[in-house]
């Protein structure tokens, strides 16, 4: 087994038993190439019999390796992936017959896990991950999505080319040639075979009326979101964290910067086989180590983090304490409300939904990654989920009881990909940039989510996300060293966008007064049919979307709504 391995993050596209494929060829590098964004490091293409995938990538880690797509010896599988798979190495060493690996990238294990196990190859992934596999033996082509949907895909079908089948990254590649657009759900397989979609990730936390019991582990939580930042910090490029300064970053942060200053261990050196000495002078990998451990090891020698918002806004405040607390690189980034003003079409675009939160929140985060990879960095870590899954949100307060709590927090998991793990792919990938989710590491999930949701319930004794800051308070551990000050980590949650500054959804509400009228607001476009617009910003909105792509696009927009609210406004504010 080699002893190092790689990693690509890229966008794929891929078309299916199309007629004449050579003759698609120019308009399938064309659809590839409206997300070059994405993967601006490199391009590949395979062909076989009537199907072509194109692959456009950003490499993070085995930069020298892993160009796509991925094919075996004999050439009778390719494969095109858009992920990060964590347990790369594990499964490269319990594989059941060997496999002659020609990459040292982490995805190129989905092959091998394809020929032993077929369908069920998704089950064995411990990443974020979309991807297709042509197996040109059988004429079969199968497509996955990671369990949450962390990375965005599509599914597309055009009525000129009945029977044929495509797959990309983001909508912009493929409503040229598709006049019927889906988005793939999570945690499912497709297979080309039979043309249908298999749901292949099966957690007990699925069914919405099945309530946990599990009682309080207050270790476990710490321990699973430890380990699942420390999976995250495999690259082999510049990386940092996103801190806002509220505690779901400033918590991934504060764990990022522990890993970076701990002392690496002598089987973290075996990893990549090198010696005491050797290790002085080298860059580390992570990965899984020989007695299957996690082994982190960082690139730079100083953890960055950053944060953007408008000039005195609350969370850059709260960012600047966390990253003094932490002793980060931090780089703190200001935008005016006129910057944010001139972005949304470009967000919109690039984000591919009208939801009013979504861009509204989105808005800073692709200024911030525009001035991330203006430095040269590829890689952070975020800290979406954790709201969904504790149920963080101010409007969890109205929640009835423990099953209604319960039931949102399954829900909202559920549509992260419309939303949080929309924004934070597209907002970063617009600009090169990866963005990492360790909150919703399939193990801290299935952990948190099997908790007795009456321990989540706020209270007037409980802020909400009580157990998690819980998780984290080293005020009984004379001998631990804090993982944030007190008034970080009992910080309430700012509203929905406020956190940049209380300005923002204010201009963004006057702008769109300038922008619709009243009468627009009376008569709403036909073909929206049941989706009208309730506000001036939506409506706004939805028209810049429109302008911007064909009407097949807006069915894979879901616009978010708090539950138990009677707030017109979807912030909750």
């Amino acid at each position: 087994m080699d002893n190092q391995w790689g990693n690509i993050m890229d966008d794929i596209g891929a078309g299916r038993t199309h007629p004449d494929v050579q003759k698609f060829k120019p308009t399938a590098l064309r659809m590839a190439k409206a997300a070059r964004h994405r993967g601006p490091d490199w391009s590949g293409n395979f062909i076989a019999n009537n199907t072509i995938l194109a692959h456009e990538r950003l490499s993070i880690v085995g930069v020298d390796t892993g160009a796509q797509p991925l094919v075996n010896d004999d050439g009778s599988l390719a494969l095109a992936v858009n992920g990060e798979i964590y347990n790369h190495r594990l499964l490269r060493k319990h594989l059941n017959y060997p496999y002659n690996f020609k990459t040292h990238s982490d995805c190129e294990v989905i092959i091998p896990l394809y020929m032993e196990h077929g369908l069920d190859a998704p089950k064995y992934l411990d990443g974020m991950f979309s991807w297709v596999l042509y197996d040109k033996k059988a004429d079969r082509t199968v497509a996955a999505r990671d369990p949450i949907g962390i990375t965005s895909f599509y599914q597309g079908w055009s009525s000129k080319t009945p029977g044929t089948v495509y797959f990309a990254s983001e909508l912009k590649c493929l409503h040229p040639v598709c006049d019927n657009i889906k988005w793939f759900p999570p945690g499912h397989i497709y297979d080309s075979k039979t043309d249908t979609m298999t749901r292949y990730f099966q957690p007990r936390w699925w069914d919405p009326l099945k309530f946990p019991s599990t009682p309080i582990d207050y270790k476990l939580i710490r321990t699973s979101l430890e380990k699942s930042v420390r999976k995250r910090l495999m690259a082999e490029v510049p990386y940092g964290v996103l801190l806002s300064g509220g505690l779901d970053s400033s918590l991934v942060a504060s764990i990022a910067q522990r890993e970076t200053l701990r002392p690496r261990s002598a089987s973290a050196r075996k990893v990549n086989g090198l010696s005491d000495h050797e290790q002085q002078s080298s860059e580390e990998l992570v990965g899984i180590d020989d007695d299957d451990e996690l082994s982190t090891v960082t690139w730079l020698p100083q953890l960055h983090s950053f944060s953007i918002g408008l000039p005195n806004s609350p969370d850059t405040k709260a960012a600047l304490e966390v990253a003094k607390f932490l002793g980060t690189k931090h780089h703190n980034f200001s935008f005016t409300i006129e910057d944010g003003l001139d972005a949304i079409s470009d967000v919109i675009f690039h984000l591919e939904t009208y939801d009013v939160t979504t861009v509204r929140a989105s808005t800073p985060m692709f200024l911030l990654s525009r001035k991330i990879k203006a430095m040269g960095v590829k890689m952070v870590l975020s800290g979406e989920g954790s709201d969904e899954i504790f149920g963080g949100y101010l409007y969890f307060h109205a929640a009835p009881d423990k099953e209604s709590f319960h039931a949102e927090t399954v829900h909202r998991i559920k549509n992260l990909h419309l939303s949080d793990c929309l924004r934070a792919n597209k907002s970063t990938a617009a600009w090169g940039v990866e963005a990492r989710v360790p909150f919703l590491d399939k193990e801290f999930v299935e952990n948190a989510m099997s908790i007795d949701p009456a321990e989540k319930i706020i209270t007037k004794d409980r802020i909400e996300k009580y157990i998690l800051r819980k998780a984290f308070d080293t005020t009984n551990e004379p001998d631990t060293k804090p993982y944030l000050p007190d008034n970080i980590l009992w910080r309430q949650k700012e509203q929905f966008s406020d956190g940049v500054g209380y300005g923002w959804i204010d201009a963004l509400k006057d702008n769109a007064e300038l922008h619709v009228t009243n009468e627009q607001m009376k008569q709403p476009k036909a073909e929206w049919g049941d989706d009208i617009p309730d506000s001036k910003e939506a409506y706004w909105y939805r028209t810049m979307f429109d302008e911007l792509f064909p009407p097949q696009c807006a069915s894979t927009v879901m616009r978010w709504t708090p539950t138990w609210s009677k707030q017109t406004d979807p912030s909750g504010r």
